[in-house]
């Protein structure tokens, strides 16, 4: 049997990871500056992971949501505490998509509307109504283009109110930092006028965080920046350090019944320990700090190189903006000098999502490199 051939391969296979470093078959170190899209946020086999996880499989590694589960219980508390999200309610899923799955559907239950307005440049998932609010026709099937979805840029306050005058939006769905799209941020002014015109025109607000939460920021949520109060935070990626986990933070003005929403593996006892490991391991090591201080070392250092024409992000989830297309770029720094970094829908932006754990010796690795290959 072969696989569906579905994803580009670099000629790279990692057998070992430790921190910031990867190791492939043949004993060559990687750095990490891509996280496996974002994902590693405490490094790659933290000590302290590795015993969570080992710890829990060796007494019970899943049963059935029919059953207590107090691990979820000190998640939802881990998080309270850590994110300053207070009295939110958690329900567990396994992924980005389903998180955003699961908040559109809630989010239609909700207020008995259906369509969703979304943003360009927008990433949501690969599935049904997360794929239709995605910004990308190649990945939406005739089955997804059944959701009915509106697009708009950032800062068309006046679209998006003229869109909501017709009451028939359930939710507006979007990233703070958009993250495959190229590293755009929304502003303030924008971001309280969503959150004013929601309640209006009785919409929920949806802050996608799934790349850009759980500390990758330096806030544990980048809208925290902007002061608003969304109605549903969907969050996956750094949640687990690798482990599939996901969920969504529901405002309690929502109330919850029974079979409103469901899932068999979400929230399982093995997901709750990495994600309770990854929280723990933030906030004893500073890692939301660490994200600010070496963010702000790594813009120095990258505002010093003429051939970068912008800075994009805040924390560690950066892009660094050049004139051409960084394709060539990124192979040399793999290939040549063993760093991993990503790209965007922008094709000229090169992508950095190291783990929290990054250092400034790191940043001066990739600079020295980025140099020689420039």
């Amino acid at each position: 049997m072969s696989l569906f051939d579905v994803y580009p391969l670099f000629d790279i296979t990692p057998v070992k990871a430790k921190d910031v470093f990867v190791y492939d078959e043949n004993g060559i170190e990687y750095l990490d500056l891509y996280g496996g899209h974002a994902v590693i946020s405490i490094g790659h086999s933290h000590p302290e992971y590795v015993c969570s996880l080992s710890n829990q499989l060796n007494n019970i590694g899943f049963y059935s949501n029919s059953i207590q589960n107090p691990l979820q219980v000190e998640l939802a508390e881990a998080i309270e505490a850590l994110s300053g999200c207070k009295d939110y309610q958690l329900f567990l899923c396994n992924s980005g998509a389903e998180a955003n799955e699961n908040a559109l559907k809630l989010a239609s239950f909700q207020t008995g509307k259906s369509k969703v307005i979304a943003f360009k440049n927008g990433f949501h998932g690969r599935t049904s109504a997360a794929v239709a609010a995605t910004d990308n026709a190649k990945i939406i099937a005739p089955i997804n283009a059944q959701q009915e979805v509106e697009l708009f840029e950032f800062g068309n306050l006046k679209g998006v109110e003229k869109a909501l005058a017709k009451n028939d939006v359930c939710a507006i769905i979007i990233e703070t930092i958009q993250g495959i799209g190229g590293l755009d941020e929304v502003t303030t002014e924008f971001l309280k006028g969503l959150e004013r015109l929601s309640k209006q025109y009785n919409t929920l607000l949806i802050a996608d965080e799934i790349q850009c939460g759980f500390g990758r920021t330096g806030d544990f949520f980048a809208y925290q920046k902007h002061g608003i109060t969304p109605d549903i935070i969907s969050m996956a990626k750094g949640m687990g350090n690798g482990f599939p986990i996901g969920g969504i933070l529901i405002h309690p003005s929502i109330k919850a019944s029974y079979g409103l929403l469901g899932t068999t593996f979400g929230g399982n006892h093995l997901a709750c320990a990495a994600s309770l490991a990854v929280l723990k391991v933030m906030r004893c090591e500073g890692l939301m700090e660490n994200a600010k201080t070496v963010s702000e070392y790594f813009i120095e250092k990258a505002n010093t190189i003429p051939q970068i024409k912008a800075v994009k992000g805040r924390g560690l989830m950066l892009g660094l903006e050049f004139d051409s297309s960084i394709a060539a770029l990124r192979k040399d720094l793999i290939f040549k000098h063993h760093i991993f970094t990503g790209s965007a829908k922008n094709l000229n932006l090169l992508r950095i999502l190291p783990p929290l754990t990054l250092q400034k010796e790191h940043v001066d690795v990739f600079f020295e490199a980025l140099k020689k290959v420039l």
